[in-house]
């Protein structure tokens, strides 16, 4: 028995299919994209020299005791009411100028001693124009 050996066939791939599905697919796609420019709108935003920050110094400073005993200066409130926060907080506020008028005003149950301190820590710092703020009571009138 004499076997003969068959001379292998090479495959064929026939790319001319892919070629043509790949060609419309591209074509699709171009037809298919919107090219729109979006409007676009120039701004120029201005421009500083400096990168110097003004605070600006009020015309007057307001201190304000809660009848718990918080104090706001100038509708901020403080963290605590030591002499040394107080303190602090009147000297940054008023910027070293001590000729500002100053006004407290507390509340009605407030302790005493809250608003003492107050006014002692302003007149430690100098300051000369202090204003006590009063409610008059309507019954009163």
């Amino acid at each position: 028995m004499k076997l003969s050996l068959r001379a292998r066939a090479q495959p064929e791939v026939n790319l001319t299919s892919l070629i043509d599905v790949v060609l419309l697919l591209l074509i699709f796609f171009m037809v298919s994209t919107s090219f729109v420019k979006q409007s676009q709108i120039e701004i120029r935003l201005p421009e500083t020299d400096s990168a110097v920050l003004v605070e600006e110094v009020p015309e007057s400073i307001d201190l304000m005791i809660t009848e718990t005993g918080s104090v706001f200066v100038n509708g901020r409130e403080l963290i605590n009411n030591r002499p040394e926060t107080i303190r602090n907080a009147l000297r940054k506020i008023s910027g070293g100028d001590s000729s500002l008028p100053l006004t407290i005003s507390a509340d009605a149950n407030a302790k005493h001693q809250f608003v003492v301190t107050s006014m002692d820590v302003a007149g430690r710092l100098g300051f000369t124009k202090i204003n006590i703020a009063t409610v008059n009571d309507p019954v009163d009138e």
